[in-house]
């Protein structure tokens, strides 16, 4: 069972920052990618960012570039997400999905946007920007 547990969400006022983390768990766990989602109320689950672990390659949408960078501590097997210059549409639960290895790179550059390319998710965290 491989576990994702999220953390470092909270209120913030429009041009402050958070840091999110997420720490994986699990036996026998080894990662292709990790990224985040997020899902504003009466909204669908929309992709935010995404690091390769291997090679560290990353994508984010286009609202949060420039303003979000994903990292990653391997030893650790914790990915984060610096928010930086938050503003009220950023105001979502933020979740924490891993692909798990042996995922074809070529495939995954093509769907990595997509929440049934992930194989395991976390139980979210709530960012609140007020403005």
């Amino acid at each position: 069972q491989v576990q994702l547990v999220e953390s470092g969400g909270r209120l913030v006022q429009a041009g402050g920052s958070l840091r999110l983390s997420c720490a994986a768990s699990g036996r026998a766990f080894s990662m292709y990618a990790m990224g985040w989602f997020r899902q504003a109320p009466g909204k669908e689950r929309e992709f935010v960012a995404v690091i390769t672990w291997s090679g560290g390659d990353t994508y984010y949408t286009d609202s949060v570039k420039g303003r979000f960078t994903i990292s990653r501590d391997n030893a650790k097997n914790t990915v984060y997400l610096q928010m930086n210059s938050l503003k009220p549409e950023d105001t979502a639960v933020y979740y924490c999905a891993a692909c798990a290895a042996g995922k074809s790179s070529a495939l995954f550059r093509l769907n990595y946007e997509y929440a049934p390319a992930y194989d395991y998710w976390g139980q979210g965290t709530q960012v609140t920007v007020s403005s």
